[in-house]
């Protein structure tokens, strides 16, 4: 039973992943931080899959976890596979809705946080920079969306610079949206 909960919070965080990247933050080049963020850039500058990118950024994050920290390994892989799979599966959904930048760059940052703070409740992310917060929340107690939100502000600025200043404003607002709602996600789950 247990692996079958874990199996469905894996699915569903992976489809509020992908909505908030689909049909909020790609319509205007808004950046979520991380691996994330990083494969969002490649899509922006050469229109590679963001899923794809993903598990390819994602590779050498792997590689230690299976030496360092295998329980981490077993309990995000299937989370980094799920999600990179659905995001580029609803891809198609991108230009489906029509709303302001701003609201945009919210809603997408609620969806993103979501679905990353319903899979750290249950002991599994998505990798990447989720996992390394993970490792680093662990380690010093902090809040695992605090940790997200330093990590993923390096992305942005970097991301900003190379894109546009409303890329910039824009992922801000959407990073600080997804640290909020992955900590209030993950407050009550220890």
């Amino acid at each position: 039973m247990f692996f079958l909960k874990k199996g469905l919070v894996i699915i569903v965080g992976s489809i509020f992943i992908s909505l908030g990247i689909n049909l909020f933050l790609t319509p205007y080049q808004i950046l979520d931080g991380g691996v994330v963020g990083v494969a969002l850039i490649l899509f922006y500058l050469y229109k590679l899959k963001i899923g794809l990118m993903i598990i390819i950024l994602s590779i050498p994050i792997f590689v230690i976890a299976w030496f360092k920290y295998r329980a981490y390994f077993y309990n995000s892989v299937h989370g980094l596979i799920a999600s990179s799979f659905i995001i580029d599966l609803l891809k198609p959904i991108r230009n489906v809705i029509q709303i302001d930048a701003m609201y945009s760059a919210i809603f997408g940052g609620i969806l993103v946080g979501c679905g990353i703070g319903l899979m750290l409740r249950y002991q599994t992310s998505t990798g990447g920079t989720d996992l390394v917060a993970q490792f680093l929340s662990d380690k010093t107690g902090m809040n695992v969306g605090i940790l997200i939100f330093f990590i993923d502000s390096i992305v942005i600025v970097f991301g900003g610079f190379l894109l546009s200043s409303d890329t910039l404003i824009l992922s801000i607002i959407t990073v600080l949206v997804v640290g909020i709602t992955t900590s209030m996600i993950t407050s009550n789950a220890k």
